[in-house]
C-alpha cells in the first residue's frame, strides 16, 4: 500500500510517517521507481506509534516499546519500567501545571481589571524577569 493508504489506516499524517521512516522507526519497502510500499505490519507499527505518542511517550520510549513489542521473549517488567518512568514525568508536569495555575489564579484575582494602569500580573512578570537577570549577573 502507498503512504496515503497507510496514513488512513494508521491515523497518522504522511509527514509524520516520513519522519518515522527517516529516524528508523519504520522501514517500508521501496519499489524500483523509489516509491514507498508499506506492508500491513508497517501500518500496525504506525498505529502503535501513534497511540504511544498520543499518550506522550518520547520518540526514544517509542523506539524501546516497539522493540519490546516485537520481541516475543520480552519481559513485561521492561515495558512496565518504561511506562512507570513516563508516568513519573507526567506527574511532575501535572505538579508544575498546578503550581502555575495557582500563581496565575492569584494574580488574576489581585488584578482590578479596570481603567487604571496598575496591574499585579505585569508587576509579577516584570519582577520574575528582574530576579532571573540578577541571578545570571551574580553567577
Amino acid at each position: 500500500m502507498n503512504i496515503g493508504d497507510v496514513a488512513t489506516l494508521s491515523g497518522l499524517p504522511a509527514k509524520t510517517i516520513r519522519y518515522y521512516e527517516d529516524i528508523g522507526l519504520v522501514k517500508p519497502l521501496r519499489s524500483s521507481n523509489g516509491y514507498r510500499t508499506f506492508r500491513e505490519s508497517d501500518a500496525h507499527k504506525l498505529a502503535f506509534l501513534g497511540r504511544a505518542r498520543a499518550l506522550g511517550f518520547t520518540i526514544e520510549d517509542c523506539r524501546n516499546l516497539l522493540a519490546l513489542y516485537e520481541d516475543e521473549e520480552r519481559a513485561s517488567a521492561e515495558v512496565k519500567e518504561i511506562a512507570k518512568q513516563h508516568l513519573e514525568r507526567i506527574d511532575g508536569k501535572i505538579k508544575e501545571l498546578k503550581e502555575m495555575r495557582a500563581t496565575l489564579a492569584h494574580l488574576v484575582e489581585e488584578c482590578a481589571g479596570d481603567h487604571r494602569p496598575d496591574c499585579p500580573i505585569l508587576a509579577d512578570l516584570s519582577m520574575k524577569r528582574r530576579d532571573e537577570d540578577m541571578r545570571r549577573k551574580s553567577a
